[in-house]
């Protein structure tokens, strides 16, 4: 009997080695956080393709363990206290990743704080509100005729973008050295290019950014990451 036979997902998606650290993902913004911070941090870990249909993040197993229904999640057969861990929200596992290999959360206290903080400006701000842009620009939203919406989203972009750039001015990452807080920042950057949005929001006016994302790609470690699990 494995610690993993406690959660009913391990049921719908069967862990080849129950050993190690199991995630349950699909290659998104918030999905590829935690597949590139495992290779960072070299954790062992298996990756089981969680769809975002409603019959995987609706099941019932994938509600079991994320009952807000969407990816990424995991599961820790070796948790801290010697019991199996499950967890939900990217930035939290980042948190607990980061905390277990005693890795890219910086090495004092005041580091560690810099780190959440910059972490927390991606999880409250830049990932709504890219994914409401997304929304409003790319997808079903952008059929709606008031432009109110639209530009709400844009503009709120524009300004987090701005932000960011300052920041980022004579720094190669985001709080010190290369930490979480990277990790969970960067592909949302990256989404911009998926959402068609660069232009509007005047991507080629933040040169610090431009070159923020040009050095995150450029890590082995995050090259595979962005493509585990693979979409197909």
């Amino acid at each position: 009997m494995s610690a993993l036979d406690q959660f009913p997902i391990s049921r719908k998606w069967p862990a080849q080695n129950p050993k190690v650290i199991q995630l349950y993902s699909f290659p998104t913004p918030n999905g590829v956080k935690v597949s590139i911070a495992l290779e960072e941090m070299g954790l062992p870990y298996e990756a089981h393709k969680v769809t975002l249909s409603d019959a995987d993040v609706k099941s019932a197993e994938f509600l079991s363990l994320n009952p807000n229904n969407k990816i990424p999640a995991i599961i820790d057969p070796n948790g801290p206290d010697g019991t199996a861990v499950g967890l939900f929200e990217s930035g939290a596992i980042l948190i607990y990743l980061a905390e277990k290999s005693g890795m890219l959360i910086g090495t004092t206290a005041a580091e560690r704080a810099q780190v959440i903080q910059w972490l927390m400006f991606q999880m409250g701000g830049l990932g709504p509100m890219f994914g409401q842009l997304g929304f409003f620009y790319k997808f079903a939203g952008s059929e709606i005729e008031d432009p109110r919406p639209r530009e709400r989203y844009i503009n709120e972009a524009k300004r987090l973008l701005a932000v960011l750039d300052g920041h980022m001015d004579g720094r190669n990452w985001v709080a010190g050295d290369y930490s979480i807080a990277d990790i969970a920042i960067v592909p949302w950057l990256r989404a911009l290019d998926f959402y068609g949005a660069k232009e509007i929001l005047g991507w080629d006016q933040h040169a610090n950014l431009a070159a923020y994302l040009d050095r995150f790609l450029t890590r082995p470690a995050v090259r595979i990451g962005l493509v585990t699990p693979p979409r197909d």
